[in-house]
């Protein structure tokens, strides 16, 4: 579907990228068949080495995929910060985020812009996140506005405090606004501290019509008590930036930091198969340096 006049001036939609090509593919195929139409696709890659720009190159011709290469490895995070800053200089006026094995539906972004029609004023829209076996995918669930998971699917448009980088459509005004994701946390929780940056200023919704299947490997989100050993290193970064975020979340946050320790800790005592001495040492090394993790905030111009 075309805009209609007035309504916007296009989008732009973000997909952060690393030696992923065949899901990327799948991922670009399923934005170039939406059915709203004014849209580019903007592909950040973090310096993949496994062809993905040779793959991308017969598809840039068209005129509406673009590809930036970063130069190296700046996580997803980076890679956020990365392409949001090129899509707000570019002058769209909306961003739709999204991984690299995120495929949306046909109509999933023209749910997302009948919606910011209707609404007008709002900080994000969120799009329902599928698993491949039609679940809800657990690692996209979003948060209500006291932060609790949201269970309930069912209504059209849910007030909501966080999301995911999964299908978010964020205006460019409240990009330039509240600055960009933050590119030092380089992987895990900068989805929930940006959104939650955003929703602190404006009302945000999860709009349930505009639906995209996550194709991760799992359906049980990240959890260092049986995630693989070769991952577990990962999680020193899920811990330092999420200590962050909840530290600005006042007595609310504080409880919830020292409820959550000893939680993590318990759920690997039990349940981790192995390492279970190294997973520890991550929980505690990774919340120890969120305590003083003071990164900055960088924005567009």
């Amino acid at each position: 579907m075309k805009r209609d006049e007035g309504m916007t001036k296009g989008v732009a939609a973000v997909v952060v990228t690393y030696n992923r090509k065949a899901l990327l593919r799948q991922c670009v195929a399923s934005l170039l068949g939406q059915t709203w139409a004014d849209m580019d696709i903007w592909v950040i890659d973090n310096a993949s080495t496994d062809g993905t720009g040779a793959m991308l190159a017969s598809l840039i011709g068209d005129g509406r995929v673009h590809y930036q290469n970063t130069g190296g490895n700046l996580g997803g995070a980076g890679g956020f910060e990365y392409g949001l800053r090129v899509a707000a200089q570019q002058g769209y006026d909306y961003v739709w985020i999204m991984d690299d094995d995120a495929i949306p539906e046909p109509t999933a972004l023209e749910a997302l812009m009948r919606a910011a029609g209707e609404l007008g004023d709002f900080g994000y829209l969120s799009g329902k996140v599928l698993w491949t076996d039609g679940s809800i995918c657990r690692m996209n669930v979003q948060r209500d506005l006291k932060l609790r998971n949201i269970s309930d699917f069912t209504p059209k448009r849910i007030p909501s405090g966080a999301a995911t980088f999964v299908s978010l459509l964020v205006p460019v005004r409240v990009i330039r606004e509240v600055g960009l994701p933050i590119g030092d946390f380089f992987i895990w929780a900068d989805d929930l501290e940006y959104t939650r940056r955003i929703s602190l200023r404006h009302p945000c919704y999860v709009i349930t019509d505009s639906v995209t299947v996550h194709r991760c490997e799992t359906n049980n989100g990240g959890n260092i008590a049986t995630d693989r050993p070769e991952r577990i290193p990962r999680y020193r970064f899920a811990y330092r930036n999420e200590v962050y975020v909840y530290r600005r979340e006042g007595l609310r946050g504080a409880a919830r930091l020292m409820l959550r320790t000893p939680l993590h800790v318990l759920r690997v005592l039990v349940k981790a198969e192995g390492r279970k001495a190294e997973r520890i040492r991550v929980i505690f090394g990774g919340t120890l340096k969120g305590l003083s993790f003071r990164p900055n905030v960088k924005y567009p111009e």
